[in-house]
């Protein structure tokens, strides 16, 4: 069984050609809600920190 380079690569670019690449707008608008999801989960995240450690100072009796 042989590999046929030709072949390959004439598969290759078939296949790339069926590729459909988002629109600019659509690039932007998810972007966007990615960076709105991070900055929700870091806000979160936040919190939780900020309620376990307020929780541990009360159950330890340290840090400030």
């Amino acid at each position: 069984m042989a590999f046929n380079l030709v072949k390959y690569l004439r598969d290759v670019r078939a296949e790339a050609a069926k590729t459909t690449w988002p629109t600019r707008k659509e690039t932007v608008q998810t972007t966007g809600l990615v960076l709105a999801m991070v900055a929700m989960t870091a806000l979160f995240f936040l919190a939780v920190d900020q309620i376990i450690g307020a929780g541990m100072r009360i159950l330890f009796g340290a840090g400030s």
